[in-house]
């Protein structure tokens, strides 16, 4: 392709009368000011749309928009273009075209982008238009550091050698050994933090150290190492928790905080000894990213409106359940930013402590020192609260002295390891809770999991297999007159056919006839009772509801309802 002329995107925008002058004219004295780019500054003000930039640009210059959301991409192609030149110059190479190479821009109008693009690759370059956000999302996930994180620890493992590595013993290693530790662990979380992972496992096996990442809830391999050097990575990963290195034999947990690509992440760390060393799982939690407003959360509109109406009552207890990892923290983290106002008090007590919430005071458990959920929260009662938040019950003292603050006058919100919302007060019971207090205490139940999102860019038609017909003629009159989708797999999705998760809810209100069963002494009552206010409001009827709407498979909605049958 030719040099492209030198244009101003200004004059292109205004030309295509996608822009007015004053809004132009605007734009330009904010840049000077801020020293931000121009598109980037009408794109915030909101005169126009990325997408409407890009395909102002395409018309004028007469090259193709490219839409990377929906376009196969090729990683072996974009990783012709080193990434920190793809990154500075907002290119990526798309295509193959003959001897030359289509190159997708932000902005093809910078000829000096264009110039060095031609020199760094050695080719002739055809030029396509691409939207940013895409792009940078295509860059994060084609400059994926696995290679990287192969040869680092090719390279640690010959530089052990051959002798079993023991610091535990030995004391702590100087610098000098530590680095090549520390650039592999940098590289692992910056690769996990690109594919939005959750946590990380870093596990030895019998043969190699093999490191995985959680996504969107199931695991994807990042790499299989030497396992000489499993035990320099669990002292280093000790070490920046504050865990005792010199032992092994008995689990330990801890946390620590890192700066991951101007990202602030906490990070949890449990350690357990195995058969061939110590397993570490790591928890990545991303203050950056912000608290999920209830909006967000993806409840149904009517279960949303409930579950506001219980946590605005000034007491009373609010329950959210389900297993570990089911997004119970983050649904009880956005009740508490929408309630959060200058004229309440709100006390926490967690462990951890997994994101700080300004004008609310968190407390972090610690055992070592007996200050654990029971004795925090009768400290508590003595703060004049208005609300408490208890991370987990895990113990009928907790329960009990929950319950009694719930009935004296605070708003209790907790969560609690239950199946489903219509098991959760018969826990209580188990627990020694007596039925007055129950019933006089708990307002609501939230029920709670996680399903994978079907990816948008791969998303199609699919139809259904016996066995998934079947399991839907239970919620279905009639399953196969429906359209059902799943992912065919791609690159923006590592080939697994979903990207991200929605949630399912289900909430059971203590209402007069539920309050009443709760006083029978047969628990099949109460049971019976929750089991007619659900109806058509179950988990798994809202599983099959997104399946339905083509947000998530059949197949995900079938896990969840195998997981409630267990």
């Amino acid at each position: 392709m030719n040099r492209p002329e030198k244009t101003r995107l200004g004059d292109i925008l205004l030309q295509q009368q996608v822009l007015l002058p004053e809004q132009l004219a605007f734009a330009l004295r904010e840049q000077e000011r801020t020293g931000k780019k121009l598109g980037r500054l009408l794109v915030e003000n909101g005169f126009i749309t990325e997408g409407e930039i890009s395909h102002a640009l395409s018309r004028q210059l007469g090259i193709p928009y490219v839409d990377l959301a929906h376009h196969p991409v090729r990683p072996d192609l974009v990783r012709l273009l080193p990434e920190l030149a793809a990154r500075r110059y907002r290119a990526i190479v798309i295509a193959e075209e003959g001897d030359a190479l289509l190159v997708g821009m932000a902005d093809p109008t910078d000829l000096f982008a264009f110039d060095e693009l031609t020199r760094q690759l050695g080719r002739d370059i055809h030029l396509a238009v691409v939207t940013q956000s895409l792009l940078l999302t295509v860059i994060d996930k084609s400059y994926r550091q696995t290679d990287q994180i192969s040869d680092l620890a090719k390279a640690l493992g010959e530089e052990l050698g051959e002798v079993t590595v023991d610091f535990g013993t030995n004391g702590i290693p100087d610098a000098a050994e530590q680095a090549p530790i520390v650039r592999l662990l940098q590289t692992v979380f910056e690769d996990a933090l690109k594919m939005g992972a959750s946590d990380i496992h870093i596990e030895p096996q019998h043969d190699a150290l093999s490191i995985r990442l959680r996504i969107d809830g199931a695991l994807h391999p990042q790499t299989q190492a030497d396992l000489r050097i499993a035990p320099a990575v669990a002292l280093r990963l000790k070490l920046m928790a504050g865990l005792d290195i010199s032992e092994k034999r008995v689990p330990q947990d801890g946390r620590f905080a890192i700066k991951v690509a101007h990202a602030q992440i906490d990070v949890r760390i449990s350690c357990v000894p195995t058969q061939y060393g110590e397993s570490l799982v790591l928890r990545l939690l991303n203050q950056s990213g912000g608290i999920l407003s209830l909006e967000r959360l993806g409840m149904p509109a009517d279960t949303l409106e409930r579950f506001r109406r219980a946590i605005s009552r000034p007491s009373g207890m609010v329950l959210v359940t389900g297993p570990t990892g089911s997004g119970k923290t983050t649904t009880l983290y956005a009740a508490m930013a929408e309630l959060n106002k200058p004229h309440i008090k709100i006390l926490t007590v967690e462990d951890p402590v997994e994101y700080r919430l300004g004008g609310i005071n968190q407390v972090q458990v610690n055992e070592k020192i007996d200050l654990g959920f029971a004795r925090v929260l009768r400290a508590f009662l003595r703060q004049d609260p208005d609300i408490i938040m208890l991370g987990e019950i895990r113990d009928p003292e907790t329960a009990q002295t929950g319950l009694r603050a719930a009935m004296t006058g605070h708003l209790v919100l907790s969560t609690l390891h239950t199946n489903d919302s219509a098991s959760t007060p018969l826990r209580l019971l188990d627990m020694g809770i007596p039925r007055y207090l129950l019933a006089a205490s708990l307002r609501a139940v939230v029920a709670q999991r996680l399903l994978r999102a079907i990816c948008p860019n791969c998303a199609e038609d699919h139809a259904l297999t016996a066995h998934e017909h079947d399991w839907l003629t239970a919620e279905l009159a009639h399953p196969a007159s429906h359209v059902y989708r799943h992912g065919r797999g791609c690159s923006h999705c590592n080939q697994t056919g979903y990207r991200g998760r929605v949630g399912v809810y289900e909430l059971l209100e203590m209402t007069v006839p539920l309050l009443e069963a709760a006083h029978h002494a047969n628990p099949a009552r109460f049971r019976e009772a929750a089991n007619r206010q659900l109806a058509g409001q179950t988990l798994r009827r809202r599983a099959v509801d997104l399946a339905l709407a083509g947000r998530s498979t059949v197949s995900e909605a079938m896990r969840i309802d195998h997981e409630l049958e267990g």
